[in-house]
């Protein structure tokens, strides 16, 4: 458990959620203490999440704690069967995708997240997932119908809450996993003109860059070296080119700035990411509001964080490929 997944564990423990098991097994060193809050120079050398579980539990004590210390790369798919929904931190690419597939093979939904620094993502993939979203009824009928590739609307209700007719539309959204969404296009619109390219974040493409470097060099973190340098930039360039964007938005300034955050912590970044993870995880289970679909981005030296719903490319609702 590094500074997000305490981050999450936090929000959703003082949410007052039924159950939460945390599973780590690495154990704590002394870089963690600079960024977690449930350990202290006393836990060096214990397991993360054992360390972590006397203070985790202390947030809330009516929410049912269990800690687990396997490797969650051995455990079988029907280990995820037992869970609302499964959250994954700062893992890259290939054991992301090997937990989000088990996650499909049980019909669970998954999350991931990580931090880089000043930068980091939240990820999701609900599978199937309904919503609902109260408000006011207007003088027009609720049609049911496709609004975007992804969403629908497949209900209607009305109550009456204080004399005022109060309409709950239920929507469905549908999601893909990760391994599709990290090869998928931007969405049609936002390479349609060239000034949508340029709001596009160099953030999505770095990320990009960064899972195929640990694919290429056995899941480290790219180093200072001359070697690992020039081979970032190349993947990032190509990657950039691949998502149709303007060479332009991917500045020398932005891929410096991206290397020299990549695998450290900062708190800040860490409370905002576990913040929307926790409030979208609780939107969720209720199925309330609308949720992540499905890249949130964050980029805190710029203070945004756009979302991106990538998916693979299949017709539009006009009948166009998109």
């Amino acid at each position: 458990m590094r500074a997000l997944a305490n981050e999450i564990a936090k929000n959703l423990m003082l949410a007052g959620i039924g159950s939460l098991t945390i599973l780590d097994h690495d154990l704590v060193t002394e870089e963690d203490l600079g960024s977690q809050f449930f350990i202290s120079e006393l836990h060096v050398g214990m397991n993360r999440a054992a360390a972590a579980a006397s203070q985790v539990r202390a947030l809330n004590p009516r929410v049912a704690l269990s800690v687990d210390m396997e490797n969650i790369l051995l455990k079988p798919p029907e280990f995820y069967s037992m869970f609302d929904l499964i959250i994954a931190t700062d893992l890259d690419l290939a054991p992301l995708s090997m937990i989000n597939a088990a996650c499909r093979f049980v019909n669970k939904p998954f999350y991931a997240a990580g931090s880089h620094g000043m930068y980091g993502f939240v990820f999701a993939d609900l599978i199937t997932h309904d919503f609902v979203i109260e408000r006011e009824k207007s003088n027009l009928s609720t049609t049911l119908k496709a609004e975007t590739i992804t969403r629908s609307i497949i209900a209607t209700n009305a109550k009456d809450v204080n004399g005022k007719q109060i309409e709950m539309v239920t929507k469905r959204e549908i999601y893909s996993p990760i391994n599709l969404a990290n090869t998928s296009p931007l969405q049609s619109e936002q390479v349609s003109s060239r000034r949508r390219k340029l709001q596009v974040s160099p953030l999505l493409t770095c990320l990009r860059a960064l899972w195929e470097f640990q694919a290429l060099r056995q899941q480290s973190l790219p180093t200072h070296s001359h070697p690992d340098l020039e081979l970032f930039t190349k993947l990032a360039t190509e990657k950039h080119k691949e998502l149709q964007l303007p060479p332009e938005t991917l500045r020398s300034e932005f891929l410096r700035s991206f290397l020299q955050n990549v695998g450290s912590e900062i708190a800040p970044v860490t409370a905002f990411l576990g913040g929307q993870v926790a409030q979208d995880i609780i939107n969720v289970l209720g199925q309330r509001e609308q949720p992540i679909q499905n890249f949130l981005l964050f980029d805190s030296e710029d203070s945004k964080g756009p979302v991106y719903a990538l998916h693979p490319i299949f017709p539009s609702l006009d009948g166009r490929v998109v």
